[in-house]
């Protein structure tokens, strides 16, 4: 649990031009003075908590907290994710897949593709980890046609975003469905669809008609562990192709382990299944960083070993991990920075003194949670907080069970958007693509908004067409 936010030492407003000129000053660090990133952030977290009054004697807990916090989240998931990309790399199993993937469907269509099967892979797999493991297929298909890497690293990408934000089991749905006692299933039902449709408007379009105009330049080093122009080691060259049913399984297998921890967990929390042994040990294997280590074990075996003597593979393995060493720092120091504005209590002061808005309940939903993602910029942190503040309301309004549903899409849609320096997952997709600030809050930040904007207007939708 994390430590308990103080009490606030100043008003919203003031907290909030704290926040303000924090990342203001962060972004003038980054990209003015050219300070390199983590070094930025570990700063910026240190002046904002002494700015906020975060008492002197707990300022190095606080911070040295939400780093290993985040680092606990992401390391592991990026650190087994990248290697079993690298495997998939290595071996030819990326470029079989993205092969058969464009025979389906066409070189035009090869974005929406990728985002198609992105969506799926969203259903029990979070943001991260399902984007790292789908890094070698994004950029072999990118290497193939060439271009800007964010005409298929954005559709992708954005389809994880869109499932996690609004589709149950992903933990900020469902705890604001909780919340609001709105029904989960009823939940997974209409927020399945509002997150493909959401993701088409908001990601999809976006991608084709802006953000893929955006010259990125396709940088695979981050799995490859080569410089642009640098041979690859004679190790590296793959060797007979795997199949594309071994290559399919290797990706699907996480999916399987994760649904069985989803499908079990909430059976057994809804009073449908007894616990027992065995019901322990398949929610054990679908943790998510224990997924993916049984799918790195596997593909190790099936995929590495294939022609390669052992310390071949350990070579292949070990290579992996250098390039992601800044990624997972940066990203722990992002969360650092996000952790260290929660804890000055910005967050309850902005429930206190928005809780009597005036404004329609669907309103509200959306614009405290928009607050609470701009200031503090942990998605899930701001759909729980708004969908407990407006839990008394909801209950007083004598909602329909639709009406419920459309209010938690409400709130996730305002945590989605404006996602910039002080959420981590700005962090984590900056660096996967070889960002600067500056392009990532043209691209990511933006198409964040566009997606979260789309979810919010089909929440309207839904909250005005029913009687």
């Amino acid at each position: 649990m994390d430590p308990t936010p103080i009490a606030p030492a100043y008003g919203a407003g003031i907290l909030l031009a704290i926040a303000a000129v924090a990342v203001l000053v962060l972004l003038f660090l980054i990209i003015r003075l050219r300070m390199h990133a983590f070094v930025a952030l570990v700063l910026v977290s240190v002046l904002t908590a002494l700015a906020t009054q975060i008492p002197l004697s707990d300022v190095a807990f606080v911070t040295t907290y939400f780093f290993g916090k985040t680092l606990g989240t992401v390391a592991l998931l990026v650190g087994l994710g990248a290697m079993i990309g690298r495997l998939l790399e290595v071996t030819g199993g990326a470029q079989v897949l993205a092969d058969t993937l464009i025979n389906a469907f066409g070189e035009k269509r090869a974005p929406f593709a990728l985002g198609v099967a992105a969506l799926l892979f969203g259903f029990p797999i979070f943001f991260d980890a399902g984007l790292v493991v789908f890094l070698p297929i994004i950029f072999s298909v990118a290497k193939r046609f060439g271009g800007s890497v964010l005409i298929y690293a954005l559709p992708a990408a954005g389809a994880f975003a869109a499932m996690h934000a609004i589709v149950p089991p992903h933990p900020g749905p469902v705890t604001a469905a909780a919340e609001l006692d709105a029904s989960i299933g009823l939940t997974l039902l209409i927020g399945t669809p509002v997150a493909v449709i959401s993701w088409y408007v908001g990601v999809f379009l976006f991608t084709r008609y802006y953000g893929g105009k955006i010259d990125v330049p396709i940088d695979d080093s981050l799995l490859t562990g080569r410089k642009a122009g640098e041979e690859e080691k004679a190790d590296e060259r793959p060797g007979p192709l795997p199949s594309f049913g071994l290559v399919l399984f290797v990706l699907l297998l996480p999916l399987l382990l994760i649904a069985f921890n989803t499908v079990l967990t909430t059976l057994v929390q809804g009073g449908t299944l007894e616990e027992a042994t065995w019901i322990d040990a398949l929610v054990f294997i679908g943790q998510t960083p224990i997924a993916l280590l049984i799918t790195l074990l596997f593909a190790t075996y099936a995929l590495g070993t294939k022609g390669r003597s052992a310390a071949q593979v350990e070579t292949i393995l070990n290579d992996a991990l250098g390039p992601i060493c800044a990624i997972i720092l940066i990203t722990g120091a992002g969360g650092m920075f996000g952790g260290v504005l929660r804890h000055s209590g910005i967050g309850e002061a902005l429930s206190d003194s928005l809780a009597d808005l005036g404004l329609p309940l669907i309103i509200s939903a959306f614009f405290i949670a928009t607050l609470l993602r701009v200031a503090q910029g942990s998605a899930t942190v701001a759909l729980t907080t708004t969908a407990g503040l407006l839990s008394a309301g909801a209950a007083s309004a004598d909602l329909s069970s639709i009406d419920l549903v459309a209010m938690v899409l409400a709130i996730a849609a305002g945590a989605t958007v404006l996602s910039h320096v002080n959420d981590s997952g700005f962090w984590l997709v900056s660096r996967f693509f070889g960002m600067d600030v500056k392009t990532t809050l043209r691209t990511w930040t933006l198409m964040e908004t566009t997606l979260g904007l789309t979810i919010f207007m089909l929440s309207l939708i839904l909250w005005y067409a029913t009687p």
